[in-house]
């Protein structure tokens, strides 16, 4: 059709050449670009755009080796500078963002199952998010990061003239800027701020066993600890020597012995898609008092040749139960999920991607592909919870469309050969977002045992309440709807003698407002929206939240993605600071989104500084940041047992204090909400 398709080889009029793949007239697959200024891309394409895996050089002699999306550098990478110094972290949309390891020139090499391991990776480089197709750097393989992508600031490296595939020169320009030609900042001793071109940072150092972790937010460095490369070496293998010590006493590992993980979730699919598709077609009713029943179960033998109900497939023999089915489709369609789009999600040719378990329960856990659900295996102690408390639970989203507490969409059994038995529930994960997840708290409201150890803590930890050092100001009214729901989901959680949950809390910074615009170029910066007249503090001192950030505006439903997901809840919500209107919010490089409770939420975090600082090694750069939050009560399945709590008063009396603490529901619910409002979310000061 006299369009480009297939593999060829164009040279254009500015002299830039494009030797590889084509599909409908664009660059897609594998291909390498050479720009009349002497740089190269070698790697992915898509849609005429650097997509996947891809290394770029430089005609100064930089290079990238890593993750590109939609023409940005964005996922895990290595960018090794031309006197030899490198820096191994990640990006997003061609910023530095999150956690990562500078290595000055002349340091010693390091492996990068260490850097990997440093990071947070694990032993075969897995993290909990897919990002990008299969990084190969070096013969290792780097997995793609495990934070949702953010589509944040946004730096013009890729632009494609339609109908042409010629890159522009002003995009030529644009991609020829290396990490050499970005500005950073420093803290001097002095305690003012400078700027240095990342050329400064590769310069030798006296010192070459000295290495730099670092932490960018959108760009800009916010924290620096520079660390010993021995001290840095050992910590790897300490936590190599952990996570394996801590696989070998996981409770799933006897279930799961001798059965290939990749069988399991097979297993799950199939039995996912037969509930579905038999419950589907079901006409429509009101949920009754026998959906919640005992005799309420879907069952199904699934032999490995097939049977004249279920397919044949490449897993092993298994049983299949489906708990209340009518209960959870009836559930899913409150949460306005397409039964066809939750089962593509689960069931999809895509798969599932197993992940660590962030707590100490054993259970496995799965995500989706698209990132929208969590699957996770219960104890039979846990599924008894949830089936006893479902009627209650059913009657509570359905009453509170804004509730925190965690959506459960479908509750399985699998059988195993040898009549072991694997209990599954399907979740919405919370942090299924557009903007990055900087910081995952899990808080109790408890300070025993309570904190992570620091050589433990990596880019992906879940941290605790003794590890949270900011307390965040947020709208008045926003901070009374979240109270009042906070009220009413505890009071439910009482009622039903649960105790021990945790508020799951996800935190994604904005780059600091005084240094936004000066971190990067002129000529690729951003159009910022100007600040409005105001902003900054009513007379009452409310906050307004500064442009830079992010910006209030009243809601349009237009103007917003209004689909649902797996963790979007009720209307939006409304803000003192618009004259209680219905808001969304702006985030630059992102666009608009739907304030609603949990989701999007607007604040102001400030970092509480200690008295003494402990480590003199690590400064952190900034005191305020605005940030966006995301939140759900999870751990909801732990009842209250008061022969337990006596056995444990017991031991304590005779034996000392024990190091579990069981707590009357009451209580626990008084204590979980005194610190929220104390210590996490303060009024205004």
């Amino acid at each position: 059709m006299n369009i480009r398709h297939g593999y060829g080889k164009k040279k254009y009029s500015n002299s830039d050449i494009y030797e590889g793949e084509w599909k409908e007239g664009e660059h897609e697959g594998k291909g390498i670009y050479f720009w009349n200024n002497g740089n190269k891309y070698t790697g992915n394409w898509k849609r005429g755009k650097m997509h996947g895996r891809g290394v770029m050089e430089w005609i100064n002699g930089d290079h990238y080796n890593g993750c590109w999306f939609n023409g940005f550098r964005h996922g895990n990478g290595i960018y090794q500078y031309a006197d030899g110094g490198y820096y191994f972290g990640t990006w997003t949309r061609g910023l530095k963002d999150g956690k990562g390891l500078f290595y000055p020139a002349g340091s010693k090499r390091p492996s990068l199952k260490k850097c990997c391991t440093s990071l947070g990776y694990d032993d075969d480089h897995k993290t909990v998010l897919p990002q990008c197709s299969s990084l190969h750097l070096e013969e290792h393989i780097v997995k793609k990061p495990s934070i949702k992508r953010s589509l944040s600031e946004k730096i013009s490296v890729s632009g494609v003239l339609k109908g042409s595939g010629r890159m522009s020169s002003k995009t030529a320009e644009s991609s020829g800027l290396s990490d050499s030609g970005r500005e950073f900042v420093h803290h001097n001793s002095s305690g003012t701020f400078s700027f240095d071109s990342d050329a400064g940072q590769s310069e030798l150092q006296e010192n070459t066993a000295v290495i730099y972790e670092r932490e960018y937010m959108q760009g800009v460095m916010i924290k620096e600890r520079i660390r010993d490369y021995n001290e840095l070496s050992k910590k790897a293998e300490k936590k190599t020597k952990f996570h394996a010590k801590e696989t070998q006493k996981s409770s799933c590992v006897g279930i799961f012995k001798g059965h290939n993980s990749y069988h399991l979730m097979l297993n799950l699919q199939l039995g996912i898609r037969y509930t579905v598709g038999k419950i589907t077609p079901v006409p429509k009713r009101e949920v009754r008092a026998a959906d919640f029943g005992d005799r309420a179960r879907i069952t199904m033998f699934f032999p490995k040749k097939g049977s004249q109900f279920t397919p044949p497939h490449k897993s092993i023999d298994f049983y299949w139960k489906d708990y209340c089915p009518m209960v959870f489709r009836h559930l899913r369609e409150l949460f306005k999920l397409d039964a066809a789009e939750y089962m593509m999600s689960i069931c999809g040719d895509d798969g599932l991607t197993e992940i660590s378990s962030p707590g100490k329960s054993g259970s496995l856990f799965y995500l989706s592909h698209d990132d929208k659900f969590v699957i996770k295996t219960l104890k039979k102690s846990e599924l008894k919870v949830l089936l006893k408390m479902l009627p209650k639970y059913h009657n509570h989203v359905k009453e509170h469309e804004n509730t925190l507490i965690t959506k459960f969409f479908g509750l399985h059994r699998i059988t195993l050969p040898g009549r072991r038995k694997v209990r599954f529930v399907v979740m919405g994960n919370m942090f299924c977002t557009e903007l990055r997840i900087h910081r995952r708290y899990d808080l109790k409201g408890s300070t025993h045992g309570r904190i992570t150890d620091k050589d433990k803590i990596h880019e992906n930890t879940t941290l605790k309440d003794l590890d949270l050092s900011y307390e965040f100001h947020m709208d008045k009214s926003l901070r009374e709807f979240l109270f009042d729901q906070i009220a009413d989901d505890c009071a439910f959680l009482k009622s039903q003698q649960i105790i021990d949950y945790s508020l799951l809390l996800g935190l994604h910074f904005r780059a600091p407002e005084p240094l936004d615009g000066l971190v990067e170029p002129p000529n690729i910066s951003p159009n910022m929206q100007s600040s409005p007249a105001g902003q900054g503090l009513t007379a009452d001192g409310e906050v307004l939240f500064p442009s830079k950030g992010f910006v209030l505006l009243a809601h349009e439903p237009s103007s917003v993605n209004t689909d649902p997901g797996p963790h979007i809840r009720g209307r939006a919500l409304r803000a003192f600071s618009l004259g209680n209107q219905e808001v969304d919010i702006m985030v630059p490089g992102t666009g608009r989104l739907r304030v609603q409770l949990g989701v999007n939420m607007p604040a102001r975090a400030n970092h509480k500084l200690p008295q003494d600082e402990s480590d003199s090694a690590e400064v952190e750069l900034f005191e305020v940041y605005d940030v966006i939050l995301y939140m759900g009560i999870i751990d909801i399945l732990q009842e209250y047992n008061a022969k337990k709590k006596a056995e444990h008063a017991y031991k304590s009396v005779k034996f000392g204090p024990t190091t579990i603490s069981v707590v009357e529901p009451e209580l626990y619910a008084n204590r979980f909400t005194n610190f929220l409002k104390q210590k996490v979310f303060p009024g205004q000061p």
